[in-house]
């Protein structure tokens, strides 16, 4: 993790991310990149665009002052304003980096538009093409110690897992597997319980330490987050689950839930893209089922 991509409108809800993200870098050393988009300069609304323009440069510079103040900036902090849809340019954004995540709070709304209510934080973490944590709840954690990993029926759900040991191993985490289902049948519980040792082995061979539980219920989210709930989780590990529309990418039905219900920060693992290869997983020959 070397940069984090932290989108604000410049709500106090908003602010949760930059405090997750200040966070993370103290951990990492990461540098951190704010964003704030405004609407695209027509010619027609250039007056509008230019105030919205200074405006936002004097909230990241209060923003900044008060960070110095804190004494909360140990690595690089800058800014940049973007013009144009909000997924578009943090997710372009993100792109011009590497090994970079984005920390997204899940609620806020600006002075001009709503930014990420009522929609935007879905499309910004369905078209990234890198890790995406979102937040909600303003009071962070001062370390990630507990992570819960689920793991269903599909076989992308373990391509999030080397991502997600590098974590641990920064934050001398402890991994919670948990394997989720809808079904009663013996096949997928069978096959689920296999998932599980794959994914044990490797965190053995990783030395991370680790538990194991299997459940099915009714709705997999509420499964998942009861269960976090239990063992005080500092942060839920998921894919995705990106799905294509006639016209746009889409999540998938857990991560969608799963952003809109979690008080916990949800990592966002894409199904199509691996900063981490998988590899060093399958050369073990546990991957290959």
């Amino acid at each position: 993790m070397k940069t984090i991509i932290v989108p604000l409108d410049f709500s106090d809800e908003s602010l949760t991310g930059l405090n997750l993200a200040l966070m993370l870098a103290k951990k990492t050393g990461a540098n951190i990149q704010l964003v704030n988009v405004i609407g695209k300069n027509t010619g027609d609304n250039k007056e509008l665009i230019e105030k919205e323009n200074q405006l936002a440069k004097m909230k990241f510079e209060e923003i900044l002052q008060k960070c110095r103040e804190k004494g909360n900036i140990n690595c690089a902090l800058n800014y940049t304003i973007k013009e144009g849809k909000v997924f578009k340019e943090i997710a372009d954004l993100a792109d011009k980096f590497d090994d970079v995540i984005t920390v997204l709070s899940t609620h806020g709304a600006s002075g001009f538009e709503e930014l990420f209510i009522g929609g935007n934080a879905y499309k910004i973490t369905s078209h990234s093409r890198n890790p995406v944590i979102t937040v909600r709840r303003s009071k962070i954690s001062l370390n990630i110690d507990q992570i819960v990993l689920p793991l269903d029926i599909t076989f992308q759900t373990r391509e999030k897992v080397p991502y997600t040991v590098e974590l641990a191993k920064i934050f001398s985490s402890k991994i919670h597997l948990l394997t989720i289902r809808l079904s009663n049948l013996n096949s997928i519980e069978k096959k689920l319980h296999q998932y599980a040792e794959q994914v044990a082995s490797y965190l053995e061979t990783h030395k991370i330490p680790y538990t194991v539980e299997h459940l099915h219920g009714d709705n997999l989210t509420d499964l998942t987050l009861d269960y976090s709930q239990s063992v005080d989780a500092d942060l839920i590990s998921i894919m995705t689950e990106q799905e294509k529309s006639a016209s746009n990418l889409l999540l998938g039905n857990f991560a969608h839930q799963m952003i809109n219900k979690a008080f916990i920060p949800v990592l966002l693992f894409p199904n199509y893209h691996l900063r981490i290869s998988a590899e060093d997983i399958w050369s073990l020959g546990a991957f290959n089922a």
